[in-house]
């Protein structure tokens, strides 16, 4: 049983040593490079004295990054990824939440570090834990003390109070995870793979450790690429990338027919995707040109080490109404309940998850942890936890987990009780509307439609009136060039209610 995810590593870097591993747009790491880089880092590490807190990796996303927190789990603790371009605020914010010995940084960040005044012995280049040596002694005793339920990461999330909650994930969460991923996708060491997700966004855990585990090649796609989808699909094409583990939001940027059919990413065998819902024009218009590759729909909080369910899409079948959120993946269980009870056929209770998929918790955050890591209320003969997602689902007449919305998205609005989810799933559904959002605005007692497309107000509501009645139609629309997307990838929610509903009121 594979107990550390450092097994995958060093199985890799035996089979495959001179194969590359992980590559950017400076450098490529071969498997046989990338232990070696680990082991260094992890060997300068150990030194260190007192408590194993998390160690930060505050880099500019590259393939060293991957040797950074390799070495951090070498040393026996647990990486947390900061992005470089976050507000200075939220990294003194995270920081002082991981209250860690030892930051690891780039050249330019150890400068940004520096100005903010981070105390200068708890800063270490990459490049001077490189340049040590390897004690191999001391890297088996560190793994002889380790388990498989100690902290692999801690990613950092957005929180409703305006502070980042780091979000400590373990080894035992993400094998499990990854063991049934590649079974069910059939992944080997001839996957390429197309990385899309920073590497502070949960959903890179995919590609990441897919790679370590099968010896494959993970290919870090430069960001500006996404902004030109031909040339996002030439550069799939000259890297024979076959796998693709992306957000839907990215999945939609590059869905333009015009690029499919100047050069068309015929290598593409496999399009994962997950973290919002998928407009079916969107996914149709992947499957056009690509029909014999396998998509599959993922749902999950980072709370539940990346995906908690999956569906993978059917060639002949009907989607409307939306894509299902699917089934539970191995060794996780789903309850949707209202309140303390399971829902009844067709009712919307809550999304929560149990399992081994489930995070340890919010680091250094007893109190939110606490709100939302609850005793199963259906399990009453010991103490199981579960995780409350927050998000809203039911069960479709398959017995399939369909995500309706989160809870706070329903509101009421002339007497009515709406999920604006089932609003932005039928506007998915309309010629002309790219992307979309709905937002209340509460005092108004109005419906806020924000969209990219060349539809028009009228040409939405005469297609609205087939989807869903009279009273759940937007009485304003917001038509947007662009829409703005948050640090993980996702249509920016906080920013457009600020920019558009609470500039009004």
């Amino acid at each position: 049983m594979t107990r550390n995810v450092l097994e995958y590593l060093e199985q890799s870097a035996a089979r495959f040593p001179d194969k590359a591993a992980f590559v950017d747009e400076q450098a490529s790491l071969t498997f046989g490079q990338l232990s070696d880089a680990a082991k260094r880092i992890g060997t300068a590490l150990c030194r260190l004295d007192g408590e194993k807190r998390p160690v930060p990796v505050f880099m500019n996303k590259c393939a060293g990054e991957i040797a950074a927190f390799m070495g951090v789990v070498y040393a026996g603790r647990a990486y947390a990824p900061i992005d470089p371009q976050m507000p200075e605020k939220r990294v003194c914010r995270i920081l002082e939440t991981l209250d860690s010995d030892a930051v690891i940084v780039d050249s330019e960040c150890r400068q940004k570090l520096e100005a903010m005044g981070y105390p200068a012995e708890r800063i270490f280049p990459i490049e001077a834990l490189e340049a040590g040596g390897i004690d191999e002694g001391a890297l088996a005793r560190v793994r002889r003390f380790a388990i498989d339920c100690d902290l692999l990461y801690v990613i950092f999330t957005s929180g409703s109070t305006g502070y980042p909650k780091g979000v400590g994930v373990s080894h035992r969460a993400v094998i499990d995870f990854v063991e049934w991923l590649s079974k069910t996708t059939h992944m080997d060491s001839t996957c390429v793979f197309g990385n899309q997700a920073p590497f502070y966004f949960d959903m890179s855990v995919k590609d990441i450790y897919s790679t370590l585990k099968h010896g494959a090649t993970d290919y870090i796609i430069p960001r500006q690429l996404f902004n030109f989808p031909t040339e996002m699909f030439k550069y799939i094409l000259q890297h024979g990338i076959n796998t693709l583990a992306w957000a839907t939001s990215a999945v939609c940027l590059v869905a333009k027919e015009e690029s499919f059919e100047e050069v068309c990413p015929r290598t593409v065998r496999g399009v994962f995707f997950g973290g919002e819902a998928m407009p079916l024009k969107t996914l149709n218009l992947w499957r056009k040109y690509l029909p014999d590759a396998m998509y599959m729909n993922m749902y999950g909080p980072t709370e539940t080490a990346v995906d908690c369910t999956y569906h993978i899409v059917e060639r002949d079948r009907d989607y409307q109404g939306g894509l299902p959120a699917g089934l539970p993946c191995e060794n996780t269980g789903i309850l949707i309940l209202n309140g303390d009870r399971p829902v009844k056929d067709g009712e919307i209770g809550e999304i929560c998850v149990r399992g081994t998929s489930l995070a340890n918790g919010y680091y250094n955050d007893p109190e939110k942890t606490a709100g939302v890591f609850v005793r199963n209320p259906l399990q009453r003969a010991y103490p199981e936890l579960i995780y409350r997602t927050g998000d809203n689902g039911y069960y479709n007449e398959r017995g399939e987990i369909m995500f309706a919305s989160r809870k706070d998205d329903q509101i009421k609005h002339m007497g009515y009780r709406i999920e604006l989810g089932e609003i932005e799933t039928a506007l998915s559904e309309i010629g002309g509307v790219e992307r979309c959002c709905c937002l209340f605005d509460k005092p108004g007692d109005k419906i806020v439609c924000i969209y990219t497309g060349a539809a028009t107000r009228k040409e939405i509501l005469l297609e609205l009136k087939k989807y869903v009645p009279k009273y759940m139609w937007p009485n304003k629309f917001i038509q947007l060039a662009e829409m703005p997307l948050n640090i993980n990838g996702k249509i920016d929610r906080t920013g457009l209610k600020a920019a558009y509903i609470d500039v009004e009121n």
